[in-house]
């Protein structure tokens, strides 16, 4: 006898990813901080240049 047309079920979680589960430690900073600190320390070099 010949055989049967088997199909296969993955086992798990049938191969699904989940890209949304982030570790709870890590730290957060927002856009906006990092503009904001990217101006202070260009004025700040722009003081220490003129003053320095």
């Amino acid at each position: 006898m010949g055989k049967k047309d088997q199909t296969r079920i993955p086992s798990g979680m049938a191969g699904i990813v989940r890209y949304g589960e982030e570790p709870k430690d890590t730290i957060k900073i927002k856009p906006e901080q990092v503009v904001y600190f990217t101006i202070a320390l260009l004025v700040l070099e722009v003081i220490l240049k003129f003053y320095g």
